[in-house]
């Protein structure tokens, strides 16, 4: 964090030192632009600002609007109040600056003696709508994001429908590897399918700013969907390029527009979000055997509000709704065999429901163990793994290497290929990466495994693997609005329970 104190400011005193000219044009002295910090709180008296708001500039983030402010401050006391001469004074300072303090014609004005400038109507429309998106898209870059749960993958923690603030102070917000982007937008354009609200011209390599702490076990986590790098835009992320592939051959997936839209590639910071729980930290290794999560050898702590599907058979009789309301039971149906009910079940309601006079058993549905489902990660027949009975599998570490051959490639050949760019082939026990055979492969970031709460109806690692460190967004805080999408807005639409309630 004391880097971080010490980087900030100096990223502001650099582009300072060029006001030399300036300085002397304001009647301080020339070397005051060299002495770091010192030159910051010169300009500030020389612009005639707050004092105080020196120590703005310490806090991330907030300090870029504030410095910001500072350059079209000093564009002004040379009389430059187009919005074009503000602009450049911002965005390019180490040229603009010199330019105000060099060139003979450019006059320095003190701020108490400068003429008011009455704006017209449309300028302070357009002063106030510029200054709004670039606080706006600061706070949602750096510091908070507001973000929807569409699914009910972490059912009962946190509900579809429900509105919430995502923190990236957390764990260190992102340089954007697309800054140049539609403000407000994530990766298409409204009102179209495919056209993209960004450029890729500009390409950022990925950086993380410290945050407050690390990514721990048993987060909610908010993240870029890994699969994502290529997407069908008839199904978008709602199923995977890569399944659909796998199905149906990537020749149709790519000319059968008519089914599958037009294939995109997107940047990991355009890639859909989305909020699982981190099950698995960088160097564990994690099994699941029976629906039970083990790290290490040793039994994982199961969330509070862990669900699974069951099979509930009643005497032939429906279970009262209102027993299903007060029990949160939202997901479940009647099955073709008279009496037979699936319902997604925390422990608690499953009690319950077994003491229900009507009720003759409920039963877990499982996949048994040694059976290959092929939608499960790594996709490879060799692993005989289901959503219920997975693994083991080590999750990757920075810095600590892998031993590689053709019995664990399958696992490893994404992380070594997609996420981390390097060229990969296997040939027979022959594994090449970047043209030399190697043994081994040492990673360049950290992993993490993500699962959902609600085990049978959450797409998450166990489909689709690990999730990059390059991938982590934040960490959802608290739910400032939460919609029931079954009802009405007479029937209880809003669930006021919920309102301002902290994420668990």
């Amino acid at each position: 964090m004391l880097y971080l104190l010490i980087l900030i400011p100096l990223s502001f005193t650099l582009p300072t030192i060029f006001a030399w000219g300036v300085f002397e044009k304001a009647g301080r002295k020339s070397w005051e632009t060299l002495v770091p910090f010192y030159n910051i709180y010169v300009l500030l008296l020389i612009i005639k600002k707050p004092k105080w708001w020196y120590a703005l500039l310490w806090f991330p983030f907030i300090n870029v609007f504030v410095y910001m402010l500072m350059l079209v401050e000093v564009a002004k006391c040379f009389n430059k109040f187009g919005l074009g001469e503000q602009f450049l004074a911002v965005v390019v300072p180490f040229i603009y600056l010199p330019y105000l303090g060099f060139k003979e014609d450019e006059k320095f004005v003190d701020p108490d003696n400068r003429p008011e400038i009455k704006k017209g109507v449309a300028r302070e429309w357009v002063d106030a709508i510029i200054f709004a998106v670039v606080a706006a898209t600061i706070i949602r870059t750096f510091l908070l994001e507001a973000y929807t749960i569409p699914t009910s993958s972490m059912e009962k923690s946190m509900l579809v429908g429900d509105y919430l603030f995502v923190s990236k102070i957390t764990y260190g917000p992102k340089v954007p590897n697309t800054p140049i982007a539609f403000p407000f937008v994530h990766h298409t354009m409204p009102l179209t399918t495919s056209t993209k609200s960004y450029v890729e011209w500009i390409s950022l390599p990925f950086y993380r700013f410290p945050g407050i702490g690390d990514v721990e076990r048993n987060d909610p986590v908010v993240f870029n969907y890994p699969e994502g790098d290529t997407v069908s835009t008839a199904f978008q992320s709602n199923r995977s390029y890569y399944s659909l592939v796998r199905q149906y051959g990537r020749n149709r997936v790519w000319t059968d527009k008519r089914n599958f839209g037009d294939i995109v590639v997107r940047p990991v910071d355009k890639r859909e979000n989305y909020v699982k729980r981190c099950i698995g930290l960088p160097g564990d290794t994690l099994e699941i055997i029976d629906r039970q999560v083990y790290i290490d050898g040793g039994k994982a702590i199961n969330p509070e509000k862990l669900q699974y599907q069951y099979f509930v058979i009643t005497d032939g009789s429906s279970i009262n709704s209102r027993i299903l309301d007060r029990l949160d039971i939202t997901e479940g149906q009647r099955t073709a065999v008279p009496g037979q009910f699936v319902y997604v079940l925390t422990n608690q309601a499953k009690s319950e429901l077994e003491k229900l006079p009507i009720v003759k058993s409920v039963d877990v549905i499982s996949e048994p163990r040694n059976t290959w489902s092929p939608e499960i990660f790594p996709h490879d027949k060799s692993f005989a793994w289901n959503k219920d009975n997975f693994g083991p599998i080590y999750i990757p570490a920075k810095g600590v290497s892998i031993p590689l051959n053709a019995d664990n490639i399958a696992i490893y050949k994404r992380l070594i290929e997609t996420y981390e760019g390097n060229s990969i082939s296997v040939n027979g026990d022959q594994i090449i990466i970047n043209g030399q055979e190697v043994t081994e492969y040492t990673p360049r970031m950290n992993y993490y495994w993500m699962m959902g709460d609600n085990r049978h109806n959450s797409a998450d690692a166990r489909f689709w693997g690990f999730v990059p460190e390059d991938h982590i967004v934040g960490t959802p805080e608290f739910i400032w609005l939460s919609l029931d999408e079954n009802k009405g807005w007479l029937d209880g639409k809003i669930r006021w329970s919920r309102l301002f309630s902290l994420v668990k």
